[in-house]
């Protein structure tokens, strides 16, 4: 189960200048800690991590790869699927490690439904993943600010962006989509009202 709160998230192009993203959420109030960046496999920071080698007396390593994994650590999450994964966030590390009941997902979709995307958005938003290459996804303290965070990702250039109550996608994740009367219905993916 997710940890309960409002988010917002946007899906980039393996081209979007994280950084730049990333700054703009900062300028806002939203701090590092609040940001998840979940990367394809394929992204050009999928590989600096891939390639990082630790430094030695003779290597003294690719300045790259340790820039990036030093900008990675600030992060309350980064998840790289068959890479690796840094979690400085105990809300993220309870989503993304303890927290883990999708036996019905593969394992870069378990990733997506830890921070409280329901499984049929977890599925989507997965496969988009490997075409597109970067998902941010912000926690903030309320609906107003999950809308901030979603204009901002769709100014820098998201090509989806949304907010989403975690709860509630995370109580779908395990049931199907109802509505108040026990209808089935089709969401996508849990907008905050």
């Amino acid at each position: 189960m997710a940890v309960p709160g409002t988010a917002a998230y946007g899906m980039y192009s393996r081209g979007a200048a994280l950084p730049e993203i990333v700054y703009s959420l900062n300028r806002e109030g939203f701090s590092k800690e609040d940001i998840c960046l979940v990367l394809s496999p394929q992204h050009p920071a999928a590989t600096a991590v891939r390639d990082a080698k630790l430094p030695t007396a003779k290597n003294k390593g690719n300045s790259s790869s340790v820039r990036t994994i030093g900008w990675f650590s600030e992060f309350g999450a980064v998840v790289i699927p068959t890479v690796g994964f840094f979690i400085r966030s105990q809300d993220y590390f309870r989503a993304l490690l303890l927290e883990q009941d999708f036996p019905s997902l593969s394992r870069d979709c378990k990733t997506l439904a830890g921070l409280g995307f329901s499984e049929k958005d977890a599925r989507r938003l997965g496969h988009e993943l490997s075409d597109l290459g970067v998902l941010v996804f912000v926690a903030c303290g309320g609906t107003d600010r999950a809308d901030c965070a979603r204009e901002l990702l769709q100014r820098s250039g998201a090509s989806e962006a949304a907010s989403i109550d975690r709860v509630k996608a995370s109580r779908s994740a395990a049931e199907p989509d109802r509505d108040r009367c026990g209808n089935h219905f089709s969401s996508s993916p849990n907008p905050v009202a």
